[in-house]
């Protein structure tokens, strides 16, 4: 059997959206949480931002799912258990994706009044998760290929 390399390029453009948004919104962070509230249409561009890194991280995900054939899942979970078991996350990358999917569902669904003070909060803690998800698939993309 031939073997051929996953969608690398497709996967590295991904995760320097990553890298590139996640900077973007370090630098557009204000140094409180009063100031950050007031941001009015920055702020707005700063949650797109996230939203976007986070689909990007399932996106990588799906993609590493598919290509290396790690099983048919049923739920996007399925998707984050596969590529534990294949050894491409860590269970501790799985709880930090687990955060990110919680908070992109509160931006996207606005289950209410979004908490701007918390959000800045888990955006001043948790954005290196991003950086750190970026160089868990770095260091193990070139070793992944799938069988043809």
């Amino acid at each position: 059997m031939k073997t051929k390399p996953v969608r690398e390029t497709t996967i590295r453009i991904k995760l320097q959206e990553i890298v590139e948004g996640v900077s973007l919104v370090q630098e557009a962070l204000p140094k409180s949480a009063e100031e950050f509230q007031n941001l009015g249409l920055v702020k707005d561009g700063i949650y797109k931002r996230i939203e976007f890194a986070i689909e990007d991280v399932f996106d990588i995900c799906a993609i590493l799912n598919a290509d290396l054939a790690l099983g048919v899942p049923g739920e996007d979970e399925d998707i984050l258990l596969h590529c534990i078991d294949k050894g491409i996350i860590t269970l501790a990358m799985l709880e930090k994706i687990h955060g990110m999917r919680g908070f992109r569902n509160i931006v996207v669904h606005r289950y209410g009044k979004i908490d701007d003070a918390l959000a800045f909060q888990l955006l001043k803690e948790n954005s290196g998760d991003f950086l750190q998800f970026t160089a868990e698939i770095e260091a193990v993309l070139p070793t992944l290929h799938i069988k043809r």
